[in-house]
C-alpha cells in the first residue's frame, strides 16, 4: 500500500511538472523509481534497467493525452513528426540495447549526467535561436535517431531534446512543443517494448515484472500523471514560471550530482 501510495504521489508530480514547466517527466520518474526500488531490495544488477524501461512505458498514456490536446488546437506539424519517426524508433530501440549492456552504476551516471546538463539548459534560460531551416527526409531521420537513442538510454520522452531543435530550425515554440509531444509517442513505445524484450529472460527481476517493466510502479504513475498534467498546464498561466524553472533546475542539478557520486 506505501509503495502504490509513493506511486501515486510521484505520478502526480511528474505530471504537474510536465504541465507547468514543459520538463518530461521521466526526469523525475528514473530517480525516484530508482529510491523507491532500492528500498524494496530489488537486485542492484537490475534497478537502473527497471527505473528506465519503467518510466518510458509511463509515458505512453501522457503522451496520448499530450499529443490530444494539441492536435485540437492544430499546433503539430504531423509531416515533421512522420519524418522523425523512424529515426526515432531505431533510435530507443539502440538506446535500450546500450542500456542493457550498461552496469547499473553506469546506467544510473548516465542519466545523472543528462539531468545537470538539462538543469544547466534551465537556468540559462535561453531558447535556441533559429539559424537555418528544417532539413530534408534524411536528415530528420538521422536528427530522430539521435534524439530516440538519447531518450531510449535515459528513460525520457524527448522533449528536452527535440524543442530545442526545432525551434533553432525555426519552429515556432508552441508548434515546436506539440510536436515534441507527438514524437515523444513513438520513443516511449519503442523504447518500452525494447526494455521489455531485452529484460526478457532477466532472472533478479521482481515479480510483476515484463522484461525491465515493473508494472506496480508503471500503473500508478502513469494513472497520477495523466490526472495532474493539465492541472500543471492551466497553473502555468497563473504561477510565476520562470522562478519555478529556476528552482526546479537547481533540484536537478542535486539529484545528477547524487546519481553521480
Amino acid at each position: 500500500m506505501a509503495d502504490l501510495l509513493a506511486y501515486l504521489v510521484l505520478g502526480g508530480v511528474a505530471g504537474l511538472l510536465a504541465g507547468l514547466l514543459g520538463v518530461g517527466g521521466g526526469l523525475v520518474i528514473v530517480p525516484a523509481l530508482l529510491w523507491v526500488f532500492r528500498a524494496n531490495g530489488f537486485d542492484e544488477a537490475v534497478v537502473a534497467h527497471l527505473a528506465v524501461g519503467t518510466s518510458l512505458a509511463t509515458i505512453v498514456p501522457t503522451s496520448l493525452s499530450s499529443i490530444r490536446a494539441h492536435h485540437r488546437r492544430g499546433a503539430v506539424l504531423w509531416p515533421v513528426v512522420r519524418r522523425l519517426a523512424p529515426g526515432i524508433v531505431v533510435g530507443a530501440w539502440l538506446g535500450a540495447a546500450i542500456a542493457d549492456r550498461l552496469a547499473t552504476v553506469w546506467l544510473q551516471r548516465v542519466v545523472g549526467v543528462f539531468a545537470l546538463t538539462v538543469a544547466v539548459q534551465m537556468l540559462r534560460g535561453e531558447r535556441a535561436q533559429a539559424h537555418r531551416g528544417l532539413p530534408g527526409p534524411a536528415g530528420l531521420a538521422g536528427v530522430g535517431a539521435g534524439i530516440g537513442t538519447v531518450s531510449g538510454l535515459v528513460g525520457i520522452g524527448g522533449g528536452s531534446l527535440t524543442v530545442p531543435f526545432l525551434t533553432w530550425c525555426g519552429v515556432d515554440i508552441r508548434r515546436a512543443v506539440a510536436t515534441s509531444a507527438a514524437c515523444g509517442f513513438p520513443i516511449a513505445v519503442a523504447g518500452a517494448v525494447g526494455f521489455a524484450a531485452l529484460g526478457w529472460r532477466e532472472a533478479a527481476l521482481p515479480p510483476a515484472s515484463t522484461g525491465f517493466l515493473y508494472w506496480p510502479a508503471l500503473v500508478g504513475v502513469a494513472a497520477a500523471s495523466v490526472l495532474t498534467a493539465p492541472l500543471g498546464a492551466r497553473l502555468a498561466h497563473s504561477l510565476p514560471v520562470v522562478a519555478l524553472r529556476r528552482v526546479f533546475a537547481a533540484v536537478l542539478a542535486l539529484v545528477g550530482l547524487r546519481l553521480l557520486f
